[in-house]
């Protein structure tokens, strides 16, 4: 059963919410925002219900704070029907709004579309000592975590989504700066693949996971 944390200062609408999912999902509830951030790791959910405004601080400065470590979908909960507060959450990376009042069928339709399986899940790579997952950006070795920078990120998904295929160097620089590649240096791929060997923990006494070939590009 999936999971979805609420994280909504109304209880009367943070109950109904729970009761009207509750039969296809697991539901946590949070009732501040100080309350998400000391009991909850977003990363362990697979969707989050926010509201934007709360007595302790801004729904939209928690958004931000999600983003830099994870990219579970975030529907905004919010009663302001503001063409830039839309803007504002969109940008920031919510995945969809609903404006208050709504109707909690609505509600529970538009969160079946953000958890709807796809029956082929490419976020997550599970080989022997590593478990990545692109979605939730958790990525492990041995069970312990790995830090990524965005970049490397996307560098580790391009390889390890063509594992046992040759990937050329310029696949890998247009994949990994998203169509930028005429604005990034060719050297800048060699040490990006660098530093993310060393953080894979290559070396004499480890197995060579990304390895070169030569005049082609590099293999997971």
């Amino acid at each position: 059963m999936k999971k979805i944390l609420i994280i909504e200062d109304d209880k009367k609408l943070s109950d109904g919410i729970r009761l009207a999912l509750r039969n296809e999902y697991s539901c946590s509830q949070a009732g501040s925002l100080q309350s998400a951030r000391n009991n909850f790791d977003v990363r362990q959910f697979d969707l989050v219900l926010l509201d934007v405004n709360f007595q302790d601080g801004n729904g939209m400065d928690y958004l931000a704070e999600i983003r830099r470590e994870s990219r579970v979908p975030v529907i905004l909960l919010t009663a302001n029907n503001m063409e830039m507060d839309i803007v504002s959450g969109l940008e920031q990376g919510a995945n969809d709004y609903i404006t208050k009042p709504f109707s909690l069928m609505v509600l529970r339709a538009r969160v079946n579309v953000q958890l709807r399986e796809d029956g082929n899940n490419t976020d997550i790579f599970n080989d022997g000592d590593f478990y990545f997952d692109f979605y939730k950006m958790e990525f492990l070795y041995k069970g312990k975590r790995l830090d990524l920078s965005r970049t490397e990120q996307r560098l580790l998904r391009c390889l390890t989504s063509n594992k046992g295929r040759s990937v050329s160097r310029s696949q890998l620089i247009d994949e990994t700066w998203n169509g930028e590649s005429e604005f990034v240096e060719e050297h800048a791929l060699t040490v990006a693949i660098n530093r993310l060997r060393k953080k894979l923990g290559v070396n004499k006494d480890h197995p060579e996971y990304i390895k070169t070939v030569y005049g082609v590009g590099y293999i997971w």
